[in-house]
């Protein structure tokens, strides 16, 4: 995987294997802006990559940051995942399979991000992103706001309300029974192509065969 800043500013792109597994050799680093840097990933490995942003490090030497924190405390995550909201990039890679990734802001969204396979074979092996700024027009009941009253992430309907019907828990938990919300929609209405809730599975899955690289950009 190839990861490139194309925001005007500096990010903490961060990485973590789900189910348990190894996380990879490199869970957290920084990314100035244009720079890019290019992470080794098995062939089959499922996890996600997001990104922090405005970050320091303290007098004590702790490492923080306002937007997606992983809260390890250091620039890598070590196994620990972003605080929401937080736009991700997910993949299920399958060696000589096929492999599934996905734009999701089912835990909100932070910054504008692209998936694009390099390679590969199929129908939807294309593209995929939430490209647009979505803080700029974030509701404001879901807005996260830094010191200087920014809007710097926009939450979940489920991280600020925690309803079943928002989360697709209890008994909504099913395609049948969890369907698009007006704050699910509002997402889907900014990004097309992204996750907005978690059964969100039709028009926000995509997939490769053929094993190929993959290329995340944030701020395409």
């Amino acid at each position: 995987m190839t990861i490139k800043n194309n925001c005007p500013y500096t990010i903490w792109p961060a990485t973590l294997t789900a189910g348990g597994g190894a996380q990879l050799s490199n869970t957290g680093f920084q990314l100035d802006r244009t720079a890019s840097s290019s992470i080794n990933v098995p062939a089959s490995w499922s996890g996600r990559v997001w990104a922090r942003s405005q970050c320091n490090t303290d007098s004590n030497g702790r490492f923080t940051c306002v937007s997606a924190e992983c809260g390890s405390g250091q620039v890598t995550c070590n196994g620990a995942g972003g605080a929401p909201p937080a736009t991700l990039a997910e993949f299920t890679l399958v060696a000589n399979g096929q492999d599934t990734f996905d734009v999701s802001n089912v835990d909100g969204f932070n910054l504008p991000i692209s998936i694009t396979p390099q390679g590969g074979a199929g129908p939807k092996c294309t593209a995929t992103s939430c490209g647009v700024d979505i803080n700029a027009n974030c509701l404001p009941e879901l807005a996260v706001r830094d010191a200087n009253g920014g809007t710097i992430g926009c939450k979940s309907a489920c991280t600020v309300f925690g309803n079943p019907e928002y989360c697709c828990t209890g008994s909504f938990n099913s395609p049948q029974t969890c369907k698009p919300t007006t704050y699910s929609m509002f997402f889907k209405q900014k990004c097309p192509q992204a996750y907005s809730y978690a059964h969100d599975d039709e028009s926000s899955t995509f997939t490769c065969t053929g094993s190929p690289n993959y290329a995340i950009t944030f701020c395409p």
